[in-house]
């Protein structure tokens, strides 16, 4: 079999349960081949051997059953960065960018500053902002200890030191130390949402997806603690559903944050709501 009858068979067959089943084929076989896109392009005609073949479509088997392109490969890109993602960590999604971004323009590029990553998964958010600033000293937080190992070793491939490592629930690691700014892209899908039983998410952690009947409860625990561990105007930074803008907005202002507002991602969803923790700062 030749790579355009490999690509042509495994399209078909992974159109069953994908909308993007050229794609996941091709990601596939690069990954099976350790070549780039352009060599599938370019070698066609090329024949594999028997062991990348069996290779090959039992990656595209696990895939028709609805398994992540991520996790079989055991990587996906965010900002610019590769990383290790597996069943223990959320798979980083292109709009968490938003929170990186808004981040990185709320805050002084030269300064030394503190900054919290809560719930860290990959590491994803961290590295991202470790990588752009790197006099700044970055703390991670998981409750899971496999994601946490993770992360660390993202970490190490990507040779990024200033970032440090710490396991427990949110804040629960960090004792009564303060910060310049808290991020998080906390659990925020209520847990009868029926789009838990569709798509990827049917294989990521439910720790990192559900958080009680309304999908709000870690988000309310972390306005109201982060109140605590952040300096006079340090930023509170959350990612959250779509349809979750408002009540967040509610919760940060009746929690004494002030410039409370609500990023769009590219897709036009309401994604980041920042606040600054300094209730009589003037309103932008």
């Amino acid at each position: 079999m030749n790579i355009s009858a490999a690509l042509h068979q495994a399209s078909v067959m992974i159109q069953l349960s994908s909308d993007s089943a050229r794609r996941d084929a091709d990601v596939l076989l690069c990954h099976v081949l350790q070549q780039p896109l352009s060599y599938l392009r370019t070698h066609p005609e090329r024949e594999l051997d028997a062991e990348h073949v069996d290779q090959f479509m039992t990656l595209v088997a696990r895939r028709v059953k609805g398994e992540p392109v991520a996790y079989l490969i055991g990587e996906r890109e965010f900002w610019s960065l590769p990383l290790e993602v597996n069943s223990s960590t959320l798979i980083p999604r292109p709009e968490t960018e938003v929170l990186v971004e808004e981040l990185l323009e709320r805050l002084p590029e030269n300064e030394s500053l503190s900054i919290v990553d809560l719930g860290t998964g990959s590491g994803a958010i961290a590295l991202a902002i470790a990588k752009e600033r790197p006099h700044w000293q970055i703390t991670a937080t998981d409750a899971s200890m496999a994601a946490l190992r993770t992360a660390e070793k993202n970490a190490r491939r990507l040779e990024l030191k200033n970032v440090t490592f710490e396991f427990g629930s949110w804040f629960a690691p960090l004792s009564e130390k303060v910060f310049h700014a808290i991020v998080s892209n906390p659990p925020y899908i209520a847990a009868s949402d029926p789009h838990l039983t569709q798509g990827d998410v049917r294989f990521e952690p439910a720790s990192a997806l559900v958080a009680g009947d309304d999908g709000l409860s870690d988000i309310r625990i972390i306005i109201d603690e982060s109140r605590a561990h952040l300096h006079k105007n340090g930023w509170l930074l959350l990612e959250h559903g779509y349809d979750q803008a408002q009540v967040v907005r509610e919760l940060m202002i009746h929690a004494g944050f002030a410039r409370v507002k609500t990023i769009h991602d590219l897709a036009g969803q309401e994604r980041v709501t920042v606040g600054c923790w300094h209730p009589d700062v003037i309103e932008d």
